[in-house]
């Protein structure tokens, strides 16, 4: 499936500079010599693009944002980040003295084929989230050809996703084109039946999602946080569960919508209670969806559990994006870890997207057994709505 823009993979890169916009916002922590990588599976996710490059004979200038910083912030330099991807691609990645400047042009000239400059965090430059016309001008300056690779952030108009791609030839790295072709599928041409998991706190953050696939998808299930909303639209008692209030509405309107849609909409029927939210915490299984006072619901009950996993089990494709419950905290591991077990095991195409998804298929070691796993937040949930992705939509067409 093409995704309508050029590809890394067809470009003339020999003897070229290329400026690489790829997702290196990975969390740091503090190690022995000071702070490193916590979480390096951003990074090797945008190996193939950079090592496709440099194979060609082409030289790479890498740029990213990390964290949010207020201004140029030590704490979130990107030199652990060099650190790490030195490592990894097996030489020496030096870090810029910048974002853009006269250092930052003279450096990346002396970039030889086959080798690789980081630049500091793109958002130490205020113009960054601004799509600042001189900011963009100042990157295009460091090479002769741009790649986005960075589809977690390829939902932002900034400049080193929108604004540097309108002044050089541009087009799409390899894990930008694979997600984007991932993610449309599954909106567009799934296998039947479809069956979409969503979990996380907010029924706001995937209401679009739930409405795009109302009409197209064959079953939803929802559990973490989200489905308290949801219950306290029905009139049900939520205890101390984590409870967005904005969203209570949002799923009010949608239960009446949700009757009369294609898709069949689920919600738990059974759930774990905790006192607090802690692994140490008094625990208690509830027979039901109403949770008592000085309780909060933490995760979806064991047949709730094994009935989303069935779902699952007969899908033709599966989406899944947000957990089923506190997943990190032991106690109420079992109802993600259940599905997370069954997207592993289903026969159909399976799709998981978001950050905690993520994580939680790597805790139950199951990250290499789904067909695709997106680095992407955010713009895995708008491309999914239906929206038009202002990193993508920039690039030169095919």
């Amino acid at each position: 499936m093409s995704i309508g823009k050029a590809s890394v993979r067809d470009a003339e890169v020999e003897g070229r500079r290329v400026l690489v916009r790829a997702d290196l916002n990975v969390p740091l922590e503090q190690g022995p010599g000071g702070a490193e990588v916590g979480d390096d599976t951003r990074i090797r996710a945008s190996l193939p693009t950079i090592r496709s490059l440099l194979e060609r004979g082409a030289s790479v200038v890498l740029v990213s944002h990390l964290g949010r910083p207020k201004g140029a912030d030590p704490e979130l330099s990107m030199a652990p980040v060099a650190a790490r991807l030195g490592e990894l691609l097996g030489a020496e990645v030096p870090l810029a003295p910048g974002v853009v400047g006269d250092d930052v042009e003279a450096a990346a000239e002396r970039l030889q084929p086959g080798q690789v400059l980081l630049l500091e965090n793109s958002r130490f430059e205020p113009g960054e989230t601004e799509d600042d016309p001189e900011l963009a001008a100042g990157l295009a300056r460091l090479a002769e050809l741009y790649v986005n690779d960075a589809f977690g952030a390829a939902h932002r108009a900034h400049a080193t996703t929108r604004g540097v791609a309108s002044l050089l030839p541009s087009c799409a790295g390899l894990l930008l084109e694979r997600e984007v072709e991932e993610l449309t599928r599954v909106r567009d041409h799934p296998e039947p039946p479809l069956v979409v998991v969503l979990g996380g706190a907010k029924v706001t953050d995937k209401i679009g999602v739930i409405e795009r696939f109302l009409g197209s998808a064959d079953e939803i299930v929802i559990g973490g946080a989200m489905c308290f909303s949801f219950f306290k639209a029905e009139g049900r008692d939520t205890g101390e569960s984590l409870l967005d209030e904005d969203s209570v509405e949002a799923a009010r309107e949608l239960l009446p919508r949700a009757e009369r849609a294609k898709a069949r909409l689920h919600l738990p029927e059974d759930l774990v209670l905790g006192r607090e939210f802690s692994a140490e915490t008094e625990v208690q299984e509830l027979n039901g969806v109403d949770v008592p006072e000085g309780w909060m619901g933490l995760d979806i009950g064991f047949n709730t559990a094994v009935n989303y996993a069935k779902l699952i089990g007969a899908a033709g494709t599966v989406l899944w994006n947000g957990p089923m419950g506190a997943f990190e905290l032991e106690p109420f591991a079992a109802g993600t870890r259940a599905v997370a077990e069954a997207v592993a095991a289903a026969p159909g195409h399976t799709v998981v997207g978001g950050g905690d998804s993520a994580a939680a298929m790597a805790r139950f070691g199951l990250a290499g057994r789904v067909d695709w796993l997106s680095t992407g937040g955010g713009a895995s949930l708008e491309l999914l709505e239906g929206a038009e992705l202002p990193g993508v939509e920039a690039l030169t067409d095919a």
